[in-house]
């Protein structure tokens, strides 16, 4: 995971430093954000399906923030009007909370939230453009791993389920010269649920769903051609 942190903060800035090579245009079509990005989930239980092991009265659980670089690609319709998407994949544990605090509970679950949005943006003195958005995810989730705590209860296996959900947007650009390069800040607050499913051998021990809904707070530079 450390490789593909480094790798893709390499990617970010090379997408910046190469632009000059492009041809310069702060009214373009397209534009590409190099993020510095904090995604802060909440993971709670809203659900217990199948409990086999007895969960204790007040249980339950949060995930952990994670902070990565992001790459987002827009493409302007018109001045006003703009369909985005982002680049990236996020590592989160899961640990428990209330009767559970402190228990290991899932370890390196890495989400990809495949996300369209479409943005609408308002010009302002001094080329300050703030924006509004809402558009459509996918999380797909990979390579979640039991933590010591479920283990030690039996759990052999556990899953997340990939699923679809819906996201809120705004931020603003802010033009840095007149040659396309500029400074953004993008909010996005995602509404997505998943299912966890714990399993000792072939048998369901616990599933719960969670609701995921993060918040994700980016910033960086931005260059538009």
């Amino acid at each position: 995971m450390k490789s593909f942190t480094v790798g893709a903060a390499v990617a970010a800035l090379a997408l910046v430093s190469a632009a000059p090579a492009a041809a310069q245009d702060p009214n373009g079509r397209f534009q590409v954000k190099g993020f510095v990005t904090a995604v802060l989930p909440d993971g709670e239980i809203t659900e217990v399906r199948t409990d086999t092991i007895g969960l204790p009265g007040g249980s339950q659980v949060s995930a952990s923030n994670s902070y990565v670089p992001t790459v987002a690609i827009e493409y302007f319709v018109n001045p006003s009007f703009s369909l985005e998407t982002i680049c990236c994949v996020t590592p989160h544990d899961v640990e428990g909370e209330g009767a559970l605090a402190g228990a290991a509970l899932i370890d390196d679950a890495i989400i990809l939230p495949a996300t369209v949005t479409a943005k609408y943006h308002w010009a302002m003195d001094g080329g300050f453009k703030p924006y509004v958005g809402a558009g459509v995810t996918h999380f797909f989730i990979f390579n979640e791993e039991v933590g010591s705590d479920a283990a030690a209860l039996g759990a052999t296996d556990v899953g997340l389920s990939d699923e679809f959900g819906f996201v809120l947007q705004a931020g603003f650009d802010m033009p840095l010269n007149d040659q396309g390069l500029g400074f953004s800040v993008d909010a996005k607050r995602y509404f997505v649920d998943t299912t966890a499913t714990f399993r000792a051998g072939a048998t369901t021990a616990l599933q719960t769903e969670h609701a995921l809904d993060p918040w994700v707070i980016s910033a960086g530079v931005s260059y538009r051609f």
